[in-house]
């Protein structure tokens, strides 16, 4: 049962991260003015972390209980762990850029955490395809 639970909760992990990343944010600078859009969005980034440290640790925890494959629980375990300096530490960062008006920064800080969104797209992806075969 706990293996069951930790596919659905890794697939809504998975869907919430693809949705968040390539529609809610590209969504939002399409239809809203600029400077609107970057409030929204920055008020939305530390509840998308804290669900993706929810459900990748919740569904990481589930399948150490399920007795799985240790790989895919360390892989949303890796998730969870690297989530939660990029919420406390990266995302500030670029804040601190934005307001500053440092762009150079920005952009090099803003690459990084895209990078990092999409390693933990692809992560979460990998387990999915691990627990459904």
């Amino acid at each position: 049962m706990a293996g069951s639970v930790a596919l659905l909760i890794t697939a809504w992990l998975f869907g919430g991260m693809l949705l968040f990343a390539a529609g809610f944010a590209a969504f939002l600078f399409k239809v809203m003015p600029v400077a609107e859009a970057r409030l929204l969005i920055r008020k939305a980034f530390p509840p998308f972390y804290l669900f993706v440290i929810g459900t990748s640790g919740a569904a990481a925890a589930l399948l150490m209980l399920a007795s799985a494959e240790a790989s895919t629980a360390v892989l949303l375990a890796l998730i969870a762990a690297t989530t939660v300096p990029t919420r406390q530490i990266l995302m500030p960062a670029i804040n601190r850029a934005t307001d500053r008006g440092d762009r150079k920064q920005f952009a090099r800080l803003h690459g990084i955490s895209v990078l990092i969104t999409l390693a933990h797209i692809a992560a979460a992806g990998a387990v999915l395809l691990r627990l459904v075969t």
